[in-house]
């Protein structure tokens, strides 16, 4: 078999993304260097104890997903789900710097007219809507600030859904990522299982790795009745390469495979949100494991070792995917959140009070791992994951 690093190339994908860190490394990082995301100075009042934070994201090759499902199903609804993506991988990364209120955001939708028809488009408008009313019923201040939706069908076969979140917030308030230093444990709160706040049963799968995901999984059906939905440039053998179906059942787990697939992005934003209010004196950063999955945690602190000594077991939707694939360690950890999106850096007097706080909202919340100092001769950041008897390195 294909080392796992070539299948993800072949699909035109990377888990690293260095071609895009060698460039934007080096550009501006804003006030807060080191923060989670991007915060500038506030040229909308000009107010010099205020700043300003514009981020941008989507639901990824997700939304191809919920377009197969739809095909497959003839239920527009499962785009509620894909809405809710988009605005999450906004949201949650606001989050890390301590944003989860008076938040405006707009979404920009590219479809094929043709295959993506007015009652998907509807039902994408009323997820938005939706998910937006139910971040608010939990004391979310967050407003739709409308968008775009241009049709076209050049460029995509099927549709592509994005966000952009702006927010202007007290630069006291600023978590910032810098100050993730030696000393600290890292509390991680589950991916999957069922949030108080959520509807039902979520597998943890986000909205991130899902190129590899869809064609790991499912199976050679999809090549053949459904061509719109991936590069016909790319090799045959790299696509749809599964045994599964959408509607077939995933091993261990109540959930079919399309099911797990589609969960809808888990919001830590309530969570975040307590943590802020009850510990903010004890959290020293905030980091949501997209991008990156485990090893997102190395773009962030100042001379650390990061170690996870102390993960979740990975959920069967991860189990499933290795097992069919043979995608190594390694690489799981570094393209999917393997059992918990969500983690936070705290003082060690405050693993049990992150841990309540976790479980209140019926999350599996637990120490992970902790920081020291770095190993490397250049002081740079890097990360141990110890696992069932041997480690997995990672530094930049």
């Amino acid at each position: 078999m294909d080392s796992s690093q070539n299948r993800y190339n072949q699909r035109g994908v990377s888990s690293s993304k260095e071609e895009v860190h060698k460039i934007v490394d080096h550009l501006d990082r804003g006030l807060f260097p080191g923060a989670f995301c991007k915060i500038t100075t506030d040229l909308l009042t000009g107010n010099q104890e205020l700043c300003n934070l514009i981020h941008s994201d989507g639901a990824g090759t997700k939304s191809i997903l919920g377009y197969l499902w739809y095909r497959e199903t003839g239920d527009p609804k499962v785009f509620h789900g894909i809405a809710q993506d988009s605005i999450v991988m906004n949201l949650d990364d606001l989050a890390c710097v301590g944003i989860w209120d008076r938040i405006v955001l707009s979404s920009t939708v590219n479809r094929n007219a043709k295959n993506f028809p007015g009652e998907a488009l509807a039902a994408l408008i009323e997820g938005t809507e939706e998910f937006l009313e139910n971040l608010r019923s939990l004391g979310i201040s967050v407003e739709s600030g409308g968008g775009e939706t241009a049709d076209v069908g050049d460029l995509t076969g099927t549709v592509t859904i994005d966000s952009c979140a702006v927010a202007i917030a007290k630069r006291k308030d600023i978590i910032d990522n810098q100050n993730i230093l030696p000393g600290l444990a890292i509390v991680g709160f589950s991916s999957c299982g069922q949030a108080t706040y959520e509807k039902c049963e979520n597998s943890g799968i986000g909205s991130n790795g899902l190129t590899s995901a869809r064609h790991e999984l499912l199976s050679k059906h999809y090549l053949e009745k459904y061509p719109e939905s991936f590069d016909p440039e790319t090799n045959p053998e790299y696509l749809y390469c599964g045994p599964h179906r959408m509607q077939d059942s995933l091993p261990q787990s109540q959930l079919k495979v399309g099911e797990a697939l589609l969960s809808p992005t888990r919001t830590y934003l309530p969570v975040a949100r307590k943590i802020i209010e009850e510990c903010r004196e004890q959290v020293r950063g905030l980091v949501h494991c997209s991008g990156g999955g485990q090893t997102k945690c190395t773009r962030f602190g100042n001379q650390v070792h990061h170690i996870k000594d102390n993960l979740f077991e990975s959920p069967p939707l991860f189990q499933e995917i290795q097992k069919v694939s043979g995608t190594s360690d390694q690489e799981m950890y570094q393209v999917y959140n393997m059992g918990h999106r969500f983690e936070a850096y705290c003082d060690p007097e405050a693993v049990d009070a992150l841990i309540g706080i976790g479980n209140s909202f019926g999350l599996e919340a637990k120490r992970v791992g902790y920081t020291e100092e770095s190993k490397k001769e250049d002081r740079s950041n890097h990360l141990e994951i110890k696992l069932d008897g041997k480690t997995l390195a990672y530094g930049r």
